[in-house]
C-alpha cells in the first residue's frame, strides 16, 4: 500500500507539469487547446528516441520539451495566421502529431528497459533518500518550475498574456501584438506538457504512440478539482492548486483500482471525475455569492420597511 501511494504521488507530480500546461491555454489564454494529446506522446517519442541513440537523459528531455514548444507555434500560428478556429487548429496539430510521433519513433512503441534514464540517475545519486529519492527530485523540480511560472506571468509578457485571456479586443486597443501573445502562451503550454510526456516515458520505462490519447481530460480534471480543492484566488494560489489536484486525481485512481475498478473503466471515472468538480465547484460559487450578498441585501430591507412604517404613522 506505502508503494502504491509513493508511486501515485510520484507520477501525480510529474502529470503536473501537464496540468500546469493545460491551465495556461484553458485558463490564463482562455483556449480550448486539443494539440495537448498530441504533444504529449511527442514529449515521450523524443525522449525515448534519443536516450536510445545515446543521448544523455537530460538532454533528451530538453530535446522534447523544445519539440513541445515547436507543436504549440505551430497551433499558434494556425489559429493566428491561419484564422482557424481555436478547437479546429489544435484538433489539426492533435491528428497531425500522430503521424509526426510514429516517424519519430519509427514503431508503435519505444521501451526504455535498462537504459539510463533521468529516474536511474536520481535513485543513484539521491540512494540515501530511498525510496524517496525521486519523489523528493521531481517534487522540488516541479515546484521551481511553478515558480519561475509565477514569475513569468507578473512580467510585462506575461500579463499580456493575461490579458489577452481576459479581454483581446481591450489589450489590442492598447497596441499589444495579441497574435504573438497567443503563440508564445501556447509554445509554453505545450513544452511543459512535452516534458511531462518525457517524464513520463522515462518513468514508465516505455514510450507509446497512444499514450497522449485522452491526456487532456486528465489535464481538466487536475485543474477544475484542484481550484474547487484549494481555490484560485491568486495565480500562485492557482498553480498550487493545480499540482495539488493532479496529485489528488493519481490517488483516486490509485485507491478505485484497489477496491477493484476494471482499468477499461478510467476513462469513465474521469469523465465522472470532470462532470463532479465542474457541479461542485459551480454550486460553491454559487454559495459564495449569495454569502455575500445576503448581509448587504439585509440592511437595504430592513431599512425600506423603516421607510414605510414612517410614512404610515405620518399618513
Amino acid at each position: 500500500m506505502l508503494y502504491a501511494l509513493t508511486g501515485s504521488v510520484e507520477a501525480g507530480v510529474i502529470y503536473a507539469l501537464m496540468a500546469l500546461g493545460v491551465y495556461l491555454t484553458f485558463r490564463i489564454l482562455d483556449f480550448p487547446d486539443l494539440t495537448v494529446d498530441g504533444s504529449f506522446a511527442t514529449g515521450g517519442a523524443v525522449a525515448a528516441v534519443m536516450i536510445t541513440n545515446g543521448y544523455s537523459p537530460l538532454l533528451a528531455t530538453l530535446g522534447a520539451m523544445l519539440a513541445g514548444c515547436v507543436a504549440g507555434s505551430v497551433t499558434g500560428l494556425l489559429h493566428t495566421k491561419g484564422k482557424i478556429n481555436t478547437l479546429l487548429s489544435g484538433i489539426i496539430s492533435m491528428i497531425a502529431l500522430y503521424s509526426i510521433n510514429l516517424r519519430i519513433m519509427g514503431k508503435a512503441n519505444t521501451p526504455l528497459l535498462g537504459a539510463d534514464t533521468l529516474f536511474t540517475e536520481i535513485s543513484s545519486f539521491l540512494s540515501s533518500l530511498q525510496p524517496l529519492s525521486i519523489l523528493a527530485a521531481v517534487g522540488v523540480s516541479v515546484l521551481l518550475i511553478k515558480w519561475a511560472i509565477d514569475w513569468f506571468l507578473d512580467t510585462e509578457i506575461g500579463l499580456a498574456i493575461r490579458a489577452t485571456g481576459d479581454n483581446t479586443k481591450m489589450i489590442r486597443s492598447f497596441s499589444a501584438n495579441t497574435d504573438n501573445m497567443k503563440i508564445i502562451g501556447l509554445s509554453l503550454s505545450n513544452g511543459l506538457v512535452a516534458l511531462s510526456g518525457a517524464l513520463i516515458a522515462q518513468y514508465q520505462e516505455f514510450a507509446d504512440i497512444s499514450m497522449g490519447i485522452g491526456i487532456i481530460i486528465i489535464g481538466l480534471a487536475s485543474v477544475i478539482m484542484g481550484e474547487a480543492i484549494f481555490g484560485h484566488s491568486s495565480i500562485r494560489r492557482a498553480t498550487f492548486a493545480v499540482i495539488g489536484g493532479a496529485i489528488v486525481y493519481r490517488l483516486i485512481i490509485m485507491f478505485a483500482l484497489r477496491i477493484g475498478l476494471d482499468p477499461n473503466d478510467l476513462k469513465l471515472l474521469t469523465a465522472i471525475i470532470v462532470v463532479i468538480a465542474l457541479v461542485s465547484s459551480r454550486m460553491i460559487d454559487t454559495w459564495k455569492d449569495r454569502r455575500v450578498r445576503t448581509p448587504k441585501e439585509e440592511p437595504l430591507a430592513a431599512a425600506g420597511q423603516g421607510a414605510r412604517g414612517e410614512s404610515h404613522a405620518e399618513t
